[in-house]
This record gives C-alpha cells, structure tokens and sequence, in this order.
C-alpha cells in the first residue's frame, strides 16, 4: 500500500524563513513529491499531528485543506492500487495533480519518428509494423505505461500467437521493441523501475535452421536460362554476387554505385549498421559486375538497375519505401528461380548471407573475417554458421559407419 503523508522540507527555505509544504506519496519505497502551495516558518508546522500550529494565522483554513488533499491522496492511491497492480509513486502523484497517465502509444510513435528522422530505415520498419499490431489488437483505444503489467503481455503474446498466427520468433522480436521502450522510459523517469513487467516476464526464442545453399544449387541457379532483360534475371545476378561477394545485404546492394567500386574492391558504408565496409570481389563477383559496366557509366550511377539514378534518394521515407517495394520484389522472383533450378529450399535474398557465411568457413577461412565481412557487431552471431559446418563435419564422419 502506497503512504500519502505532509512533509516540511527545512533544506528548501526562503529568504524570509519560510519552507514549503510537500505531499509526499512512498510507493515500494519510492517517494514522490507534490508541491501544496503552502509556505511557512518552521516552527510553525507540528510534524507529528501534521498539522500547522494555532498560532499561524490561516490555520484553519490551511488545515481543512490538508486534511482535504490527504484523503484524496489516499482515496486516488486506494482505487489505483485495487484496480491496476504495480502501480507507481509517480502515476499516482500524476492522478492526484489530474494529469492523463503517459501514453505509451504517443511514445511509441515519438520513438518511430526519431528513428526515421535519424534514417534508421532498418529498425523503423519493424517498429513501425509492431505499433501498427498494437494498435489492432487495441481497437481503437488508447494505452498507457500503467496498462502494461504482466497480464497483458500476456494476454497480447497469446494474440499474436492464436490470432495473428505468428511464430514465436516473432512474437519475440515484437515484444522485444515493446521492453526496450519500456526499458528506455524507466531510464527518462517516465515510469518506476516496478513498473516495467519485462523482468518477471520472459521472452521465449526458439532455434531455427538458417537456410543455405550448396555448391551444386549455386551452380545451378548461375546456369539457368533466363531472358537478359528481364527483371527476374537482375535479381539472379545481384543474388549471385551477394553470395560471393561477402553475403553483403539488398538494402545495401541496391544503393550500390560504381564510385564504390575501384576495379577490386567495392567499399561502402553499411545501411544496418551504419559501418564502412570493404570487400575484396572474387572473380564470380567481378564477372557479374561485367554484365553491368558500360562505356558512359556515370561513377554515381547506381550498378544494379532498380533504383533510379535521376531521383534523389536523400529524403528517408522514398528510399525505405523503394528497398521494401525492391526487396519484396526480389524475394518474390527468388522463389520462381529456385523452382526453376529444382531447389526445393525456401530461399530469400537473406539466404545469400547464410550461403556466403557457410561456404566460407567451409573453405577454411578464419571467423573473424567472416565476422567482418558480414558485418556482425559481435562474433557470438557468426558462431551459429560455425556450427552448421560443424554439424556436417560430423554427418560428413558417418560414412565410416557405412
């Protein structure tokens, strides 16, 4: 139960010996402060009775109107407390001075326009998909932080999973945008560290194959006929190169012009991670790019032909709609080609990243480079292509039991 008790705080008198009178709320042995607009001498306040002396001129009246705000305090906390549990110091004071609870959807959105304000076109896309979930399975209604306890999650993780039909890969990376909100406004003091349910709350990821492509379907996927002009044979190209061409990602590929690349190397600065990056190409790589070069080639002319070299690309929201529109495009005749070429995996442009990472420490080379390439901020995330080789190492030793 949260205590609403008058306080005098001496460490704030004025120049003419006076100190306030403070409201002050104790919830999970948080206080929290609410100014009374009263102001007087020290020795004029008994602490014990919480009462102003009778030999302060407006006793009265002043007292009447703490005894007025004590018990609304106690009678807001009370009906708080009942109706919401983990309820914080700070929402009840904010009850009591009646203000509206923060909304944690104007929050969210605040959030999704400073990432696009800062062109973090990779992360403002999945957050703005997860508000808009939000906000159907809300109908309509508003919410605030003091809404999301432990019951909800709850109940809006078995939404998505029964309703929705998400995986529980992606429940989890919805909810995982939902903590570090809630993680970042318990830093800004918006809400009490109780009030944040994600510490009793617990996420479940589970472990998924991360599709490849071998040596044998690479090859068969470089061979297939397909018409030169034709968009679908842009996007077998393209993929072709990312996978020899250090996995590097479409959203980057797509902006990828001749000024980044000097005969050897393409150098760029990653959209994702916002690192500069320089790879090595590889013949295969190298001969793909060959099908693009032409004599009047502009050095910021774009090297694949899906951007447009005459629009200006600068503005965030044109250049997060063409790689969506791009990528979703690219996946789509992926699928066509991996049908065409007899591959019976599910393959997207991202496969061409696992392939790279695969065949390359397959072929011996060290994972701090494969790291590198890939553009892992952490080598724990290149481990997992280390244990896919692993694992067919030790299917590779099951012929002795032939």
């Amino acid at each position: 139960m949260a205590s609403v008790k008058v306080v005098l705080i001496k460490e704030k008198i004025n120049k003419k010996g006076e100190a306030p009178l403070f409201l002050r709320i104790i919830k999970d042995r948080k206080p929290k402060y609410l100014g009374l607009g009263i102001n007087l001498p020290p020795e004029q306040w008994d602490d014990i009775k919480q009462r102003i002396r009778k030999s302060h001129p407006n006793s009265v009246r002043f007292n009447n109107f703490l005894a007025q705000k004590i018990a609304e305090a106690e009678g807001i906390a009370f009906e708080l407390e009942t109706e919401k549990k983990g309820i914080s110091s700070l929402a009840i004071k904010e009850n009591i001075k009646g203000k509206t609870p923060p909304s944690f959807l104007k929050y969210f959105g605040d959030y999704i326009e400073e990432l696009e304000g800062k062109n973090k076109f990779n992360t403002f896309r999945p957050a703005g998909s997860v508000l808009q979930k939000l906000k159907k399975y809300l109908k309509g209604k508003d919410l605030t932080f003091e809404e999301i306890n432990y019951q909800f999650l709850k109940n809006y993780e078995l939404y998505l999973r029964k309703e929705v039909g998400n995986s529980i890969n992606t429940i989890h990376a919805n909810l995982k945008i939902i903590r570090r909100l809630l993680n970042a406004a318990v830093r800004e003091e918006i809400i009490e560290p109780s009030a944040n349910p994600f510490p009793r709350y617990k996420l479940n990821w589970e472990n998924t194959t991360k599709a490849y492509l071998t040596d044998e379907e690479i090859h068969s996927i470089e061979i297939l006929p397909l018409p030169e002009d034709q968009v679908i044979n842009h996007h077998r190209n393209m993929y072709i190169f990312a996978v020899y061409a250090g996995g590097l990602r479409i959203s980057d590929l797509l902006q990828l012009k001749w000024q980044n690349f000097n005969g050897t190397h393409v150098t760029i600065t990653t959209q994702k991670t916002k690192e500069q990056l320089s790879v090595k190409l590889p013949n295969k790589a190298l001969e793909v790019l060959r099908k693009y070069q032409r004599p009047n080639c502009h050095p910021t002319d774009f090297i694949f032909p899906f951007l447009q070299n005459d629009v200006d690309y600068s503005k965030g929201i044109l250049l997060l709609k063409s790689i969506s529109s791009n990528t979703a495009y690219a996946n789509k005749n992926l699928k066509i080609i991996a049908e065409k070429a007899g591959i019976e995996k599910h393959i997207s442009f991202h496969t061409s990243r696992h392939t790279f990472a695969t065949r390359a420490l397959r072929k011996g080379m060290r994972i701090e480079y494969v790291s590198k390439l890939l553009g892992h901020t952490a080598i724990k995330t290149t481990q997992v292509y280390a244990k896919i080789v692993n694992s067919e190492l030790d299917k590779a030793m099951d012929i002795f039991n032939d």
